[in-house]
């Protein structure tokens, strides 16, 4: 069976939340699975405090309620410890690069972290299996490894879950090789600018991927309509947005008075 052939460690990573706004809702338990290059695993657990309420129909699918959390620390007071452990690593998961990455990158940035996954690659299991077969995590599960998934929408039950999936389509689709790099460009066919996507890349140039400029370039927008700028800085989108449309204001202006970086 061909296995994950790695250079650098990855780490595996599942969260349950308060909900599916990557910008305003809150992680209440994580799993992370870090797997070395010799195979070695090493697992971070934890439920946190999200210090907003849970809402119930929320707690109805992964069963955390706010009493369950109560007494756990904040996502703040573990964001440092946790940072340096996921330093080096590359990251997957399941559906991980649409909402666990950029909800994972908003808590960094909460407790003043100013996180660069850039450098990472980044599997998204499910896109594999959405590229050969569509379906869900459970049927994935069932489909891959011929077993039902027990304890569903528990965050380490899940990640585990996704190993093993992976593993399995590793078996399956010889052709989409077995190295980070490869998976990582196999199941990004879209590059972005900021993980909620609200910015692209087209033939190199950041441009909206939302709104009235859809399609636009962002330095043309903001050299036309400075204002539009300020009017995002402070709408709700999510920090890393803001925290990417600043670094191409910045840029401009470097570029204005003739500076190189």
């Amino acid at each position: 069976m061909p296995k994950l052939n790695l250079k650098r460690p990855i780490i595996f990573f599942d969260l349950e939340t308060t909900g599916t706004d990557n910008a305003k809702d809150r992680i209440v338990e994580l799993a992370f699975v870090k797997i070395a290059p010799d195979g070695k695993r090493e697992k971070y657990v934890k439920r946190i405090n999200p210090g907003i309420p849970i809402p119930p129909e929320v707690t109805l699918i992964h069963g955390i309620s706010d009493e369950d959390v109560k007494n756990c620390q904040t996502f703040k007071q573990i964001a440092h410890t946790l940072y340096d452990w996921m330093k080096g690593c590359d990251l997957g998961g399941y559906n991980s690069s649409k909402f666990d990455l950029p909800l994972l990158a908003e808590e960094f940035l909460r407790a003043g972290i100013n996180v660069d996954f850039t450098e990472r690659h980044m599997i998204d299991v499910q896109q594999i299996f959405f590229k050969m077969e569509a379906r869900t995590l459970s049927a994935a599960y069932q489909f891959y490894c011929n077993k039902g998934l027990e304890n569903a929408h528990s965050a380490e039950a899940d990640i585990n879950a996704t190993i093993e999936v992976l593993e399995a389509q590793l078996d399956r689709y010889t052709d989409i090789g077995s190295d980070v790099l490869s998976l990582h460009q196999f199941t990004h066919t879209e590059e972005y600018v900021d993980y909620a996507r609200r910015i692209v890349m087209k033939d190199g140039h950041p441009v909206f991927n939302f709104g009235k400029y859809k399609g636009r370039k962002v330095e043309d927008v903001f050299t036309t309509e400075p204002q539009y700028y300020d009017w995002m800085m402070q709408a709700d989108f999510s920090l890393h947005t803001k925290q990417k449309i600043s670094e191409i204001l910045n840029r401009m202006k470097l570029k204005k008075t003739g500076f190189k970086s």
